[in-house]
């Protein structure tokens, strides 16, 4: 009777004691990953002169900044490119979204060095360095988009936990409204964006807007994900405790450009079936294009794609019709202020 006593009581505290290892496993997993508190943000607008959802908010913003100041930190709303705003273009010499690479934030001051590229390394003097501990924490880099891409977030790096926290924060304060995350992190093909600056770059992207116009409902969307972006921070840096979380984003994977003749013109445009579905799914066999003689040029693919930036204006320029995405899941740790 004894030795069956101590047996069971045997099992009994190796059953506890293997539960105990699982609890402590799982706390462990699911520890905590303090992060510094985000002190200093940057709201740009019109990196893009012609997008002027951004350039009216930060014009405003410069007047009366109440609406986007909270505790703990400071925000400081910005023009990027203000000779391009005052002319309602995109750029004046090249594209200022493109040249934050250390080339061009390296090159040597000239008076033939292009318009953006000069301006490029001011905003780099002011914001960063870029990589550096000095950079801001956080920049929200305001855009329009001719395309139907609704309220998009950009992000720029998948193991950004705090962002995607926030990118996570922000698409549950808006539904049911959706709220698509497209991750622009790709081997090959390299942005050098604006707001790259920051430790923590964050873009926004709402159309459909025509360039040179500014729409209510589009500027009212941008303004309300500002808002939750920055509600995120302050909770963040007050404390708050968040927990792991996953999100669904759109990866990039290639840039498609329209179809072209021998002298390098376009020969087809956006089929009417593919116009404005942005974020719908594209099949084997479903079209993407249309000649002016009535020829359907469909998709031809292995596997589902999501495409976006369908038609967008701007990128005529850059040989893009549209970029392919594929779904995939992101998950960020659990995360809290290290102030504390």
């Amino acid at each position: 009777f004894f030795f069956e006593t101590k047996v069971l009581l045997y099992h009994y505290f190796l059953v506890c004691f293997q539960q105990f290892l699982e609890l402590l496993k799982s706390m462990t997993s699911s520890s905590v990953v303090d992060k510094p508190p985000v002190r200093r943000v940057a709201i740009f607008g019109g990196t893009h002169g012609n997008e002027l959802s951004g350039v009216f908010l930060v014009k405003h913003w410069e007047e009366n900044g109440a609406e986007i100041q909270r505790r703990g930190m400071e925000v400081k709303p910005f023009l990027t490119n203000p000779r391009a705003v005052k002319k309602c273009t995109r750029y004046i010499d090249c594209d200022l979204n493109r040249v934050f690479d250390p080339d061009s934030l390296g090159r040597t001051v000239m008076e033939d060095i292009p318009y953006e590229v000069r301006r490029a390394q001011e905003i780099n003097h002011i914001f960063g360095p870029k990589g550096s501990d000095d950079a801001y924490d956080l920049i929200f880099d305001l855009h329009n988009t001719t395309s139907n891409m609704g309220g998009t977030l950009i992000l720029e790096n998948s193991r950004d936990d705090f962002t995607i926290q926030m990118f996570h924060y922000i698409k549950n304060a808006l539904a049911p409204e959706r709220c698509p995350v497209l991750l622009i992190e790709h081997p090959s093909l390299k942005y050098a964006t604006t707001r790259s600056v920051a430790k923590h770059p964050v873009g926004v992207e709402v159309g459909p807007q025509p360039q040179g116009v500014l729409r209510a409902d589009i500027l009212d969307k941008m303004r309300k994900i500002l808002k939750h972006g920055l509600d995120f921070v302050q909770l963040f840096n007050e404390g708050k405790e968040f927990p792991p979380c996953t999100i669904e984003v759109f990866k990039i994977t290639e840039k498609v450009d329209y179809p072209r003749n021998k002298n390098d013109e376009v020969i087809a445009i956006i089929h009417p079936k593919l116009q404005d579905q942005d974020w719908q799914p594209l099949n084997n066999g479903d079209p993407l294009f249309l000649t002016l003689e009535g020829e359907v040029i469909a998709y031809k693919g292995d596997c589902t794609v999501y495409p976006t930036f369908i038609n967008e204006a701007a990128y005529y320029e850059k040989k893009q019709a549209f970029v392919k995405t594929v779904k995939m899941t992101l998950t960020a740790e659990r995360i809290s202020s290290s102030v504390l």
